[in-house]
């Protein structure tokens, strides 16, 4: 698990803009630590579902939402296209979707990616989506703007 770094994370939010998270549906695929979700909830995110397959992380997640007693949080410890399709066939909508795959992994990712996260993401919603600093991601949705910082690299997408 490679955890968003702080410095990554309040840029995120810099770039989600004030009061983004603010009563929002947040998923936070891959969620690894649950760092940005957790973000998300402390920033008045209504509630947040967390999608991971890995136990360990799984586990630190549920750890971290008892200890900052946030409340409104789903783990679910599973794989994330798994989740992703789901989701999409259940018709479930999330204001604010945060993508952080393993780096490496992205580019095996994206067309996947590119089939399901249009449909959860909320007419007036926001995808987040991290890669590595070298890697554009490309989808089927309006791309805001995308930033680098350090290794990683920060892309917001919305509906058109």
């Amino acid at each position: 698990t490679r955890p968003t770094g702080d410095r990554v994370r309040e840029a995120a939010f810099n770039l989600l803009g004030p009061g983004a998270a603010e009563g929002a549906s947040v998923l936070d695929l891959f969620a690894g630590s649950g760092a940005m979700g957790l973000e998300a909830l402390s920033r008045g995110a209504e509630r947040a579902t967390f999608v991971e397959s890995d136990r360990d992380a799984c586990r630190t997640i549920n750890r971290n939402l008892d200890k900052l007693e946030l409340t409104g949080a789903t783990v679910l410890c599973q794989d994330a296209l798994i989740a992703l399709r789901a989701d999409a066939r259940a018709g479930r909508r999330y204001d604010l979707v945060l993508v952080d795959p393993p780096y490496r992994r992205f580019s095996s990712l994206q067309n996947a990616l590119i089939q399901y996260l249009p449909e959860i993401l909320a007419p007036d919603g926001t995808l987040l989506v991290e890669t590595a600093a070298n890697e554009e991601p490309e989808l089927p949705l309006a791309k805001r703007t995308s930033r680098r910082y350090g290794s990683a690299r920060l892309t917001l997408f919305e509906h058109e």
